[in-house]
């Protein structure tokens, strides 16, 4: 298989601390100092390309993924084959446990529920005596939160796996809605390409409700009312006469007809959802290229009597410990990877840094990308019958999720290359550009995965507590879409780019910046809106975009740096408020230079940040989750943020300062 990463093979693990401590250096941002920063920040991604052509590093996320990988294991009775990886996942867990007790969503949050629960469980299924006193650290803050019945479903139905919660008290999944027609007002295609993925499978878990019997498979000392007292009605904070009441009325319906066994053509219902997870598995094992639909669709294909033995699972095994990290004493799961991703985004900040586009490092990395460009019809060609196929996923292997993002990062790093066979390029890149194209909702905006993923009641179904069941248009991806298009010259139907522009402005806040849905966040998708909107050819003087660089000017932080923490996502009085980190503080910079605010006194300051809190070899250092999965839920720290978007931004400050 082209392209596919080995289980051998580990991205770079970027260390939270600078390889050498030293106090930032005050000095000036000169010319010289931008030189050499850029030299060094080159020399430092080039050491880091694979020999395939390729660049990744890590994808770190919260513990429960980790936790689940535990719960999978023991679920499907391999956990014998894995002693190994299990202790040193205990040695993960206990290290990432916090003063407090608990276990962060992300770093510095100060703690979460769910995440806490899960970690202290799989610490006990992995032996840990709950009287030690780093579990009673972790009890203490569990109870004081609320304990399980206040924790979030996905928590509930792993625990409900071992008997540890009852499934009454989960949300019900009825398979009959693999049958509802096309035409139908809600299908599966409804669900966002992570829903669809995880949750089909789910429904073959749901209807067994498996409970697995193991030591340390019970909870009860994590009900703050007690086990026998445990409330297990579905929550629902928005009242019994909300939308969300509605659909919890509508749960109990579905639980009555399950304990009559009235749910109509299940049995055809389930081997329709056992076929759609087979049919989705990709040749790697890959499910949906995210470790929640690969690790439902192991469940599922258990619970549907598949052994650890048959092909399917064990092609689906080995892809999830192709996800997971393990050095010498510690094991843990990325949520997914970001090869091509990290290629593109590697390839651009070389080239505004001033590599030529045939350096033999940027020809080998544009080759590989070319290797994983995908001409399969995927789940997008339901709502979109008319795009050619031809865009990228985010990782090594994914041919039923192209993305609109990486296909327009990778086109645009390609489009700037001078590879062997030109020709050939540009008949791939008219492909990616009008899939691309053919990806616009009726909105005008673009979402990551499909077109018009907008049914936004099902954020309010009691399954849906993290409020991402569907993929919407959002101003950050429609900004990069529109930059593709000035970057390529691309001659696009003048009504889509106008629809594209009044989407963007439609979404302005009154602050005048931009949410971000894909990174944290007002900076991250202010920045992207402006440098798209003055590719297009946009004058960056117009009122709406100057409104964003002012934005942008207003929430620099004293160290001239910006910063902006994943709570701006529920309190909007945190909008631009943050530690000062590399990666923002790149976005902001890229930003006030596309505006035209590159020689600003902001700027420079900026990139004096850069410059003085650059490692020796080449580095920045960054301890924060600046990339979100899902906004208030889920949250990541991709390891080259630090690294390609501050080189990105230097080239372009210099270029800028050129002019």
């Amino acid at each position: 298989m082209p392209g596919f990463a080995p289980r051998f093979v580990q991205p770079v693990v970027e260390s939270p601390l600078p390889p050498a401590f030293r106090p930032a250096r005050p000095a000036p941002a000169t010319a010289a100092a931008v030189e050499a920063a850029i030299r060094k920040a080159q020399a430092y991604l080039l050491s880091k390309q694979y020999p395939e052509g390729y660049w990744w590093a890590e994808l770190e996320a919260n513990v429960t993924l980790t936790a689940e990988y535990v719960f999978l294991h023991k679920v499907l009775g391999t956990d014998g084959e894995r002693t190994r990886q299990f202790e040193k996942i205990r040695t993960y867990l206990r290290r990432q446990q916090r003063e407090h007790g608990g276990w962060e969503l992300y770093y510095g949050d100060g703690g979460e529920l769910s995440t806490s629960i899960e970690a202290y469980f799989a610490l006990k299924l992995l032996g840990d005596s709950p009287d030690l006193p780093h579990m009673a650290r972790a009890r203490q803050f569990i109870l004081a939160r609320g304990g399980i019945t206040k924790a979030r479903v996905f928590t509930k139905i792993h625990l409900a796996l071992f008997g540890a919660f009852p499934w009454e008290g989960c949300p019900t999944l009825p398979p009959w809605i693999m049958l509802l027609p096309d035409w139908f007002p809600f299908t599966i295609y409804e669900l966002a390409s992570w829903a669809r993925s995880s949750t089909v499978p789910l429904l073959l878990v749901s209807d067994r409700k498996p409970v697995v019997r193991v030591p340390g498979g019970d909870a009860d000392e994590l009900y703050a009312e007690g086990r026998a007292q445990a409330d297990l009605s579905l929550p629902n904070p928005a009242g019994p006469l909300s939308l969300g009441g509605v659909f919890i009325g509508f749960d109990r319906m579905l639980k009555l007809m399950e304990r009559f066994d009235l749910s109509p053509r299940r049995a055809e219902a389930l081997a329709r959802a056992e076929q759609w997870t087979l049919d989705h598995q990709d040749d790697s094992g890959d499910w949906g290229g995210i470790i929640p639909a690969m690790l439902n669709s192991l469940l599922g294909l258990h619970c549907r009597g598949y052994a650890p033995t048959h092909p399917a699972m064990q092609k689906g095994i080995a892809a999830v410990e192709r996800f997971c990290i393990e050095t010498e004493d510690e094991f843990h799961t990325q949520p997914c990877v970001s090869p091509v991703w990290d290629t593109g985004l590697t390839i651009l900040a070389l080239l505004d840094s001033g590599l030529p586009n045939d350096h033999p490092a940027l020809v080998r990395a544009g080759e590989w990308l070319l290797s994983k460009q995908i001409f399969r019809d995927g789940d997008w060609r339901f709502k979109n019958r008319t795009g050619p196929a031809g865009g990228w996923a985010f990782e090594f292997w994914n041919d039923f999720f192209p993305d609109v993002d990486d296909t327009a990062v990778v086109t645009m790093a390609l489009h700037r290359l001078k590879l062997p066979d030109e020709a050939e390029k540009q008949r791939r890149l008219k492909l990616a550009i009008e899939w691309t194209l053919s990806m616009q909702s009726k909105n005008g905006g673009w979402g990551a995965f499909d077109v018009d993923n907008t049914l936004e009641i099902l954020n309010d179904i009691p399954y849906g507590d993290l409020k991402a069941m569907i993929d919407p248009p959002t101003a950050d991806l429609t900004g990069h879409i529109l930059e593709m298009l000035g970057v390529t010259g691309y001659a696009a139907p003048r009504e889509k780019v106008e629809r594209a522009i009044a989407f963007i402005k439609s979404k302005q806040e009154p602050e005048g910046c931009w949410w971000g849905r894909w990174g944290v966040n007002y900076i991250y998708g202010t920045h992207m809106v402006i440098c798209g909107l003055v590719a297009l050819g946009l004058d960056p003087r117009e009122a709406f975009i100057m409104r964003g660089t002012q934005w942008l000017n207003s929430c620099q932080n004293e160290d001239g740096g910006w910063g902006e923490t994943c709570a701006s996502y529920g309190d909007r009085t945190l909008m631009g408020v943050g530690k000062s980190t590399p990666s923002q503080t790149a976005w902001a910079l890229l930003g006030l230079v596309a505006g035209g605010e590159g020689k600003s006194d902001c700027a420079r300051r900026g990139i004096e940040y850069l410059v003085t809190h650059q490692n020796d070899d080449g580095s920045w250092t960054e301890a924060e989750f600046t990339g979100t999965g899902f906004p208030n839920h889920f949250y990541m720290n991709y390891h080259f943020y630090r690294n390609y978007f501050p080189l990105m931004a230097l080239g372009r400050y210099r270029a800028f300062a050129r002019a």
